[in-house]
């Protein structure tokens, strides 16, 4: 199952076509994506019999983010050891957290503005909860995920570094700084959601490739982890962190100008796509 938006709409995606949800269910679900999530059981044993070619397949450039306005969104830092690593951070202990506002996600297709001269790039596993999770234990993890997809976590280095304390929520917040998609998949129609291929280029030129099972904190742990020490509701995002080939730790540093291309794919997943623009 792939479920996505198209013009702001929750849909199901197929190879060749789409169905609109509200229309394909008679009204049993809304159009709205967070409504969705709140049936997400229901939601999931109906989807499973539906017939996703209905409708023609739509435009990539009218997909917009799977969840377009979660509740929460977390975000975990320094959780691939050769970023760390390359970063200078100790990864003992536990995940780094901060938050990246909901009002920076974009979808798979589209372009951001240049807000910084040290823009970044952060290909991530982005996933999307379905049931609220609250002090879950580890082996539960994957039964409170929805579904899993492409996100960059977009960073303005001079933003997020300025001042004696690094502000990285701030810094990865800027309109545009999240764009995720194409869709959602369903854990279970992956061969294995621990492993998946992830990479990014530039221009064609590929920074950043690894495997999410090189992730020190699993997805399953991250569940654990946020919601023993504040609930997950359904439909938040956690961006699980990205490996390691960032520009700033490029010798010399490396960044996002006007006209560059950034390309971010996960094995089963899909792509984005986000063409670099003037601020």
């Amino acid at each position: 199952m792939r479920l996505g938006t198209v013009d702001g709409r929750a849909s199901l995606l197929g190879g060749s076509g789409s169905a609109d949800v509200a229309r394909a269910s008679g009204g049993r679900f809304g159009p709205d994506p967070l409504s969705v999530f709140e049936q997400w059981d229901r939601f999931r044993d109906w989807a499973s019999d539906r017939d996703p070619e209905t409708g023609a397949r739509p435009d990539p450039a009218r997909l917009g983010p799977p969840v377009p306005a979660p509740r929460q969104v977390f975000a975990i830092g320094l959780n691939y050891k050769a970023h760390a690593a390359e970063a200078g951070y100790d990864t003992t202990g536990i995940p780094q957290v901060f938050t990246k506002f909901p009002s920076c996600l974009a979808g798979p297709v589209g372009t951001v503005r240049a807000q910084s001269p040290r823009l970044d790039w952060e290909v991530e596993l982005v996933v999307a909860v379905g049931r609220r999770a609250e002090s879950v234990a580890e082996e539960r993890g994957w039964d409170h995920v929805a579904g899993l997809t492409v996100g960059q976590d977009l960073s303005a280095r001079d933003v997020q570094l300025a001042g004696a304390a690094p502000q990285w929520s701030l810094g990865k917040s800027f309109p545009g700084f999240g764009p995720t998609g194409p869709w959602l998949v369903d854990p279970a129609d992956l061969d294995d959601p621990d492993d998946l291929a992830i990479e990014c280029s530039v221009n064609g030129e590929v920074m950043q490739q690894a495997r999410t099972s090189q992730l020190i904190w699993s997805v399953p742990q991250l569940i654990a982890r946020l919601s023993s020490v504040c609930p997950l509701l359904p439909g938040d995002l956690i961006f699980t962190g990205t490996p390691a080939g960032v520009g700033n730790r490029r010798e010399p540093p490396k960044y996002l100008q006007p006209g560059d291309r950034l390309v971010s794919r996960i094995g089963g997943i899909g792509e984005l796509v986000t063409d670099v623009v003037a601020p």
